[in-house]
Formats: structure tokens, sequence, C-alpha cells
């Protein structure tokens, strides 16, 4: 039986620069969700198709930058 190989994804560093008040409930559940909590705090996530469609939904609170991952 063939072992699948699991691919690598890039990294990428979330920080949630905008406030949450205001803000809808799906809005405020996608944040959470990707881990955020309080502004500012920041999270680092691969770089997958779940990840980049939540940070669709709330980019303009967010900012993202790539992260080097070194092995």
């Amino acid at each position: 039986m063939a072992v699948k190989k699991i691919p690598e994804f890039p990294m990428l560093k979330i920080k949630l620069v905008k406030s949450l008040i205001g803000r809808t409930e799906k809005q405020r559940a996608v944040v959470r969700g990707l881990g955020l909590g309080k502004m500012n705090s920041e999270v680092i996530r691969e770089k997958r198709p779940e990840i980049l469609g939540m940070i669709k939904k709330v980019d303009f609170m967010l900012e993202v930058s790539d992260v080097e991952v070194q092995k």
C-alpha cells in the first residue's frame, strides 16, 4: 500500500489590526476561527484554501504577510 506524501504549505502570519466592536457575529466567528482574539494578536497558519477563504471574508480587519520556515 502506497503512502501519500502530505504536501507542505507555505506559512502566513495573520495579525488583527481592527477591533471586533460593531462587527457582525459571522465576522467575529471567522476571526475567532482563525485563532485571533484581541487587537494586535498574531497567529501563524498554513496557506491553505480554507484559511485563505476565511482571510478573504475579513481582509479589511487583518494584516497578512508570508513567513519563511526554516528547516
